[in-house]
């Protein structure tokens, strides 16, 4: 599990990022956050979330989307009215995105294509 996600806070914009490798499944991305929430990663003066997903596939089935969009309202203590944006290049991963942002509740979560639109409107 470990290779397959990394993150980082970045101080100076008040960005957490996460990076995914490889194939990533519903239960990688669950446990991932799991591990960071349950370890009190994520600094207070977060700002919002960079999802990087451009050197991943995201093998989650479209009818699984919602269980990404439910993790993220269970957790509201952390995402609650924080933006989270996706950056990927893939198609497939971007369906996956859209579905879950159609399911945004308390949070927010859009995809993009490039670092500096996904930073960009975070920070907005």
């Amino acid at each position: 599990m470990n290779e397959k996600v990394t993150f980082q806070f970045s101080h100076s914009l008040g960005i957490f990022f996460k990076h995914y490798y490889g194939n990533i499944t519903l239960e990688d991305i669950i446990s991932s956050w799991e591990n960071i929430i349950d370890n009190h990663l994520i600094p207070a003066e977060t700002k919002g979330f960079v999802l990087d997903y451009r050197n991943a596939i995201i093998k989650v089935s479209p009818g699984h989307s919602a269980s990404i969009a439910n993790f993220y309202k269970s957790h509201l203590e952390v995402f609650n009215n924080l933006k989270i944006a996706i950056l990927t290049d893939k198609p497939e991963n971007v369906v996956i995105s859209i579905l879950v942002e159609s399911k945004d509740e308390g949070y927010q979560s859009k995809p993009f294509s490039t670092m500096e639109a996904a930073v960009r409107w975070v920070l907005s």
